[in-house]
């Protein structure tokens, strides 16, 4: 299992590196935004999102990897930066909040997140402020990938309304330090803090993911 997910991750760096640099051909560089951890400290090793990002690196092309605090966890500044500096790829931390000014200045090529869960219509679940960082790609008309293994495919669930979002523990917005820390907030204010949220992308009307999911297994998944 391990040298699977190894494998299976510098594939998805790989592929997801050559595709980038398909689909924009005039970009000598590129520079990348990211949500969450999706690296060797997620995986098994390498990483998806994370991994892409890498192979990017390893190729001359990455200009610059931008990662998002990812509140209220800081996922995000505490183990994708830590990844970044120890790989020595040039990389920017910013504020959950500051993304959609980022894109606005023209600094980002593409945003690339990991997925928790994608559905059979290619509904994705993933980190919550992921469905902020769509909308905000969409509106500066910058390209929004999900780099995401079969293994989190999950054919029975027919869109992201049937995945179940869990909702953590309010301590993560009243303390700081996502809850590690003293209260900051007001005491007696309700919280709401859901773990992850959806994005959809899709190509003309719909994804076809059950054709693909076969076609990559070599085998019927019904």
């Amino acid at each position: 299992m391990l040298d699977d997910d190894v494998a299976s991750n510098k594939a998805i760096g790989s592929y997801g590196s050559r595709f980038l640099r398909d689909q924009q051909k005039i970009v000598p560089r590129f520079s990348v935004l990211t949500h969450c951890n999706t690296g060797s400290l997620a995986t098994a090793g390498y990483g998806t999102a994370l991994g892409v990002i890498r192979a990017l690196h390893a190729e001359g092309v990455l200009e610059r990897a931008y990662c998002t605090e990812t509140r209220p966890f800081n996922q995000g500044s505490r183990l994708t930066a830590f990844e970044l500096v120890h790989d020595k790829i040039p990389a920017t931390l910013i504020a959950d909040s500051a993304a959609a000014a980022l894109m606005k200045e023209s600094r980002v090529s593409a945003v690339i997140v990991g997925a928790d869960r994608v559905a059979a219509n290619g509904d994705t679940a993933n980190k919550i402020g992921t469905y902020s960082l769509a909308l905000c790609a969409m509106h500066h008309h910058i390209p929004f990938y999900v780099a995401a293994p079969l293994t989190s495919i999950d054919l029975y669930l027919s869109s992201g309304e049937e995945i179940v979002i869990e909702e953590r523990s309010a301590k993560e917005l009243l303390h700081s330090q996502g809850g590690l820390g003293e209260q900051v907030a007001a005491s007696g204010i309700l919280v709401w803090n859901p773990a992850f949220d959806g994005v959809i992308t899709k190509n003309n009307d719909a994804f076809n993911i059950k054709d693909f999911v076969e076609k990559a297994a070599g085998k019927s998944t019904a």
